[in-house]
């Protein structure tokens, strides 16, 4: 808590998604009472995958011991740091003990999995990271967010605002969460009707998983 109001620390790492945690960002800053950190392993630049996004962050981990939500985005660079030792996943085993709710957005999943939060949950990622969860003894689900007690799970890249919303509804009412909602004039009405694994055709699926898993060897190698 910061001087009586809700603190959310969104925790950042090399080559996170940009998406991930700007959404669930945009969100939160607008919401009345709440104070919005950022932190990393470190001060300084902290760019997203593609290298185009740098991200000032001045304070770092153990400087947002307990916050009241946490939240952790995913990114190409995600699988480096999801070792029980890295930065990130010491900051969300430890914070876990104090937040009122613990959550990720994406690949982000697989950092709570490294922390061991979600051995035997119900929990969700990016579909074509399924697998992966499942190796931290998550059952994945294809699921937009998954609330289990106070840890929630958000699948992938834009389901950070629908995670944010939800966790606005759960401690706020939902008349609150749906006035966030139309000051951000959220209001999806997509083009096509292929945003999920279920509802594409196999060879759309193939296709991206291969582009993403190649992309991702790539961040890894680059370190």
């Amino acid at each position: 808590m910061s001087d009586g109001q809700l603190q959310v620390a969104i925790g950042l790492y090399p080559k996170y998604t940009a998406l991930d945690w700007v959404g669930p960002y945009e969100v939160f800053e607008k919401m009345p009472g709440v104070d919005v950190v950022l932190c990393a392993a470190e001060p300084g630049l902290v760019g997203d995958d593609p290298g185009l996004v740098r991200v000032d962050v001045d304070r770092t981990f153990a400087d947002v011991p307990r916050p009241d939500v946490l939240l952790v985005p995913g990114g190409l660079g995600t699988r480096r740091f999801a070792t029980p030792d890295s930065a990130i996943v010491q900051w969300i085993r430890e914070a876990h003990e104090h937040t009122r709710y613990t959550t990720s957005v994406c690949t982000g999943a697989l950092l709570l999995g490294a922390a061991g939060l979600l051995d035997g949950l119900e929990a969700t990622t990016h579909w074509n990271f399924y697998d992966h969860l499942a190796r931290y003894g998550a059952k994945p689900v294809e699921q937009r967010v998954v609330f289990q007690d106070r840890i929630v799970t958000g699948a992938g890249v834009s389901a950070g605002i629908d995670l944010a919303l939800a966790l606005l509804g759960a401690m706020f009412g939902p008349d609150m969460a749906k006035t966030i909602q139309l000051a951000i004039e959220y209001d999806p009405q997509p083009p096509y009707d292929a945003g999920a694994p279920s509802k594409a055709p196999v060879e759309l699926r193939d296709l991206v998983a291969a582009a993403m898993d190649d992309a991702e060897a790539k961040a890894l190698a680059d370190g």
